[in-house]
């Protein structure tokens, strides 16, 4: 019955003749002529899209830009277009191609750039360009990674989420081949040892081993002898710091650090660093006879200190002020050297020497008057260099060499040990870092703000705002704590950080008499 019903429905299913679509003649053609025409029109259509208009209508080349150096900024016509290695369209003409890379001379050329018109969004016309980048100044250059690499080191350990840039070690790619002079690599070798007081984290770490690599084999990757060489100089210089046991601890993975903290050179160098105070009769100080512990010098009062720096027994004088400078000392200072009076304030504003409270009077009881008010780090530092032209020649006869100047944080740790502090956070010579134990050589020192100063300079020239505080010079260490910190709250031990050109009434200073920072291990 079912099959009888479905084939009735179907035989039921009639095509009749006003259901047919006839296409009309068109012009007298048959529809089968012109709907192939229609057909092929279409076809050629998207052919002529495809293969002849992107070349009729943005004629060019396809630019293959690499430099030596890589990583170098590609400028077509003044405007960035990528950096090496990278491929960019360039359009038809006349066009200027300009390399460039930080610390390096741009690398330019004019260029004539032709087309193809047919396949060229499939098979465009390629154009290889490489740059050629000369570094004028490689200490220089360096410094600007090292400049970066201090930024990222406050960041914290890289995750999986977010990665930090191996700054330090590019700019060591970058400079290395420049490396093959003996100058040059000694200059690179000493802000890889600056660096050191930044590499806080296993990545940070990570990245300054690289760049050791990379200076001592001259750029390239480190062959088998290189690498042991670069090993033992880093083992020598780690060796040296006391503390550096407990740094790789922190740095290392597990595993290697637990071996660490067992072993006899950790568990000897984790000990107290001894400090203690020197006698006038101390062998081999220049205070030795007596008489210079007895005087002053411009008005301040100095005492010996004597501390053993590194750990190992070998001891080490110098000779600190007293008391922070007071007003009258600095008064003393600015009646010979007018440009740091009270007077030139704003063109001291103006040059970033001091900051708008330099010599501003406290007016608040707690202030431990007669302490010099809002005195900048350069300001300071202005001041020791004045006092060191007046250095009785006992300092610096008979194979003595000490200077005037401000002190190290090892040795503002010795004063604090045998002298109450707390009147005022006062300036160090260190450039702050966290790991402040380690060494800062002064000319190491003296490139990076050299490059930060160039910097900052370029910057204004551009009058680039976007981030200035990122070329601001290293900030200095600020030790101890103030009349303004609550009982308890800050002492021998506490750390802090400021610009160099701050003014504030709650920082102050004391020069010491001390060995040349060079000979001194800074």
């Amino acid at each position: 019955m079912l099959r009888n019903l479905v084939r009735r429905k179907k035989s039921a299913i009639e095509i009749k003749e006003e259901d047919k679509v006839r296409f009309p003649l068109i012009l007298g053609i048959r529809p089968g002529y012109y709907l192939t025409g229609f057909y092929a029109l279409i076809l050629l259509a998207i052919l002529f899209l495809l293969l002849l208009y992107p070349g009729l209508s943005n004629p060019g080349e396809l630019g293959l830009f690499s430099s030596e150096p890589s990583g170098a900024a590609v400028r077509i016509d003044g405007i960035t277009m990528g950096y090496t290695p990278c491929e960019v369209f360039i359009p038809q003409g006349k066009r200027r191609v300009e390399f460039i890379l930080p610390g390096f001379t741009p690398d330019s050329r004019e260029i004539e750039v032709k087309g193809r018109y047919f396949g060229s969004l499939f098979v465009p016309r390629r154009l290889a360009l490489s740059g050629a980048l000369e570094v004028p100044d490689p200490a220089g250059t360096f410094a600007l990674a090292v400049l970066e690499y201090i930024r990222w080191s406050a960041v914290g350990e890289a995750v999986e989420g977010f990665q930090i840039p191996l700054s330090l070690s590019e700019g060591a790619y970058r400079t290395g081949p420049a490396a093959a002079d003996p100058a040059v690599r000694e200059s690179l070798r000493n802000m890889a040892a600056l660096s050191l007081r930044y590499a806080e984290t296993g990545t940070s770490a990570r990245d300054l081993l690289r760049a050791a690599f990379l200076i001592d084999n001259a750029g390239r990757s480190p062959s088998p002898l290189s690498l042991i060489r670069s090993l033992r100089e880093a083992s020598l210089v780690i060796g040296q710091t006391p503390a550096a046991a407990l740094w790789l601890t922190e740095v290392l993975p597990h595993e290697t650090a637990d071996k660490i903290t067992q072993s006899a050179w950790a568990q000897k160098t984790a000990e107290k660093t001894v400090i203690e105070r020197g006698s006038p009769g101390s062998s081999g100080s220049p205070g030795s006879s007596g008489s210079l512990l007895s005087r002053t010098l411009e008005g301040l009062s100095f005492m010996e200190i004597s501390l053993d720096l590194y750990g190992n027994g070998e001891r080490a004088s110098f000779f600190a002020a007293s008391e922070p400078v007071s007003e009258a000392a600095w008064k003393t200072f600015t009646t010979a050297n007018p440009l740091w009076s009270a007077e030139n304030r704003e063109n001291l504003v103006k040059q970033g020497l001091v900051g708008e409270d330099y010599l501003i009077p406290v007016d608040n009881a707690a202030y431990p008057v007669p302490a010099a008010p809002g005195i900048s780090w350069y300001a300071a530092a202005a001041y020791c260099a004045w006092l060191n032209a007046g250095l009785p020649p006992a300092f610096t006869a008979n194979g003595m060499d000490y200077e005037v100047r401000l002190p190290t944080e090892a040795e503002w740790e010795s004063l604090a040990a045998v002298q109450s502090t707390g009147l005022l956070w006062e300036w160090c010579a260190d450039p702050w870092a966290p790991l402040y134990f380690f060494p800062a050589p002064e000319k190491a020192l003296n490139i990076l703000e050299q490059a930060a100063a160039n910097a900052r300079k370029a910057a204004a020239d551009r009058a680039d705002t976007a981030d200035r505080s990122g070329l601001s010079v290293i900030e200095r260490s600020v030790r101890g704590g103030s009349w303004v910190n609550p009982p308890g709250s800050a002492g021998p031990e506490s750390r802090g950080s400021l610009p160099p050109d701050t003014s504030s009434p709650f920082v102050g200073f004391r020069p010491v008499i001390a060995p040349r920072a060079e000979k001194n291990g800074r």
